[in-house]
C-alpha cells in the first residue's frame, strides 16, 4: 500500500529546496476536518479553500458548515494567506451521480462517486484559475478511503492537466488536532457526513 504521507513530504521537500511557494485549492467539507489541513499545509502553501459540498442533504446544514468554515479561516493566522470561495450548491447533482446506488453501504461505491463527484469540481477549478495544486481534506476522516481518494485525484491530475498533492492527512494525528483544534475553536462538529444515507445510518 501507498504511504501518501511520505509522497506529501516530498512534495514540500522539494518546494522548499526550490524556495517556492505554491498555490493550492483545497476542496474541504467543513471547518473541523479542514482546521488541521489548513495549519499544517498553509506553512508551505498558498491557499484557497474550495468549498463545494452538493451531498449535503439540507441546505441549512450546507450553509452552516460553510459558515463555520469562513468563521474559522477569520480567526487565524496562517503563515501563508488563506482563501475561501464556494461552489454552487445543486443537491440534484449528487442524486444523479449516486442514483442506483442508494442502498449501498457507507464507505462503499456510493461514497466513492461521492469523492469523484467532488474532486472533479475542484480538478477543473484549480485547472481554470491556474493553480499549481488541488486536493482535499476527505481523507482526514477515519472514515473516508484516503488510497480510493488519491487514485481518483491521480486520474483526474492526468484528465484536467493539473497537478494532484498526495495525502492522507490522519497520519502526524492529524484527525486528533482536528478534535484539538475544533475544541479550541468552538466548531460546529456535525456526527454525520453530509448525505441523507449517513445521516440515516447514524440515527440508526
Amino acid at each position: 500500500m501507498v504511504n501518501y504521507q511520505i509522497l506529501l513530504d516530498k512534495t514540500i521537500e522539494n518546494n522548499l529546496k526550490e524556495k517556492k511557494v505554491s498555490t493550492l485549492l483545497l476542496h474541504c467539507c467543513c471547518a473541523p476536518c479542514s482546521s488541521y489541513v489548513l495549519e499544517y499545509l498553509s506553512k508551505y502553501f498558498m491557499i484557497t479553500t474550495f468549498y463545494y459540498n452538493p451531498n449535503i442533504s439540507s441546505f441549512a446544514e450546507y450553509e452552516k458548515r460553510k459558515e463555520e468554515l469562513e468563521r474559522f479561516i477569520h480567526e487565524c493566522n496562517f503563515v501563508n494567506p488563506v482563501n475561501f470561495v464556494c461552489g454552487v450548491y445543486d443537491h440534484s447533482r449528487y442524486e444523479e451521480m449516486i442514483r442506483g446506488l442508494e442502498e449501498e453501504k457507507e464507505g462503499g461505491s456510493r461514497c466513492w462517486k461521492c469523492y469523484l463527484l467532488r474532486l472533479e469540481e475542484a480538478a477543473k477549478y484549480a485547472k481554470e484559475h491556474h493553480f499549481d495544486y488541488f486536493t482535499t481534506t476527505l481523507s482526514i476522516s477515519p472514515y473516508k478511503n484516503a488510497e480510493v481518494l488519491n487514485k481518483i485525484g491521480e486520474e483526474l491530475s492526468k484528465k484536467y492537466d493539473i497537478e494532484y498533492l498526495y495525502s492522507d492527512f490522519k497520519k502526524k494525528n492529524g484527525y486528533q488536532r482536528s478534535i484539538e483544534l475544533s475544541h479550541l475553536h468552538h466548531l460546529y462538529r456535525q456526527n454525520y457526513c453530509g448525505c441523507i444515507y449517513s445521516k440515516k445510518k447514524e440515527n440508526l
